[in-house]
């Protein structure tokens, strides 16, 4: 009986003392992190090989103490910055996506051929701000480029015709005057600025690097329409747009505007 007692005893005090432990080491760490700050970062959702083009479902956000943070890592608002980059080096589940997990690095600012998917060609074609979107237009943002251009009219000798056609769509923009995507991470949230620019810099196939050039050089303007980032439809090649053409379109789209806002705001009702 009695070394039950003592047993009992032991037991307790153990318990005690377990408790006391972690009550200490508790107020020590929250004495320590007290005016830390938290941030939201981005890591692996799944093991991800080597080669892994990184999508939405690759990724979650996790909350971690800023403090001794790596500036190479991506935080929740550099998301764009990466989806549809090709991994260099495989993830374990939970491991902190960074710049050198995509083959890049922020200290090497200057260079933009290191980001450049094998295959592509980069080229910077001339925008004013209004054809950008106002200026909203960032790097790693996906646009359809339009065109607009005159030449004369098979139809009617000596007169001039003017056109409108989509030219190229889901384009990925590299830079936007001389701001790559790494450049545009330096800048903190709290400082960031938007910088004006007359060029844009795009991913695009040899081919239509081509074509774009031509585009360029002829009497035309180029203007930019701008994606979800998540948006990878491709809508079928449609006739170019003329005055006469708008004329008859206009009622037909502006009546397929209407059925599909519509619908949507009917889906959302029925979802409430």
């Amino acid at each position: 009986m009695k070394q039950k007692i003592v047993l009992i005893i032991a037991l307790g005090m153990g318990a005690l003392a377990f408790v006391l432990t972690y009550t200490y080491l508790k107020s020590e760490r929250d004495a320590i992190y007290k005016d830390a700050t938290m941030v939201t970062v981005l890591v692996a959702r799944e093991d991800l090989p080597q080669g892994t083009q990184l999508k939405p479902h690759h990724l979650r956000e996790q909350d971690v103490f800023e403090t001794g943070l790596s500036p190479k890592v991506f935080r929740k608002d550099d998301e764009r910055h990466v989806l549809g980059k090709t991994l260099v080096y495989s993830m374990k589940k939970g491991e902190t996506l960074d710049w050198l997990r995509i083959g890049a690095n922020l200290d090497e600012l200057s260079g933009l051929a290191p980001t450049i998917i094998s295959g592509m060609r980069a080229i910077s074609i001339p925008v004013s701000n209004e054809s950008a979107v106002s200026g909203l237009v960032r790097p790693n943002d996906k646009v359809d480029i339009l065109g607009t251009f005159s030449f004369m009219d098979e139809d009617r000798p000596g007169e001039m015709k003017t056109v409108t056609f989509t030219v190229l769509q889901d384009v990925t923009v590299l830079a936007t005057g001389q701001e790559t995507a790494r450049a545009e991470l330096q800048i903190t949230s709290n400082s960031r600025r938007r910088n004006s620019y007359n060029t844009i810099t795009i991913s695009v196939f040899p081919e239509e690097a081509e074509l774009l050039a031509f585009a360029v050089s002829t009497k035309g303007s180029l203007t930019l329409s701008l994606r979800n980032p998540q948006d990878v439809s491709v809508m079928d090649q449609t006739p170019p747009i003329d005055f006469q053409t708008l004329q008859q379109e206009l009622p037909r789209l502006n009546s397929k505007r209407q059925q599909i806002l519509r619908g949507q705001e009917n889906t959302q009702i029925l979802s409430r």
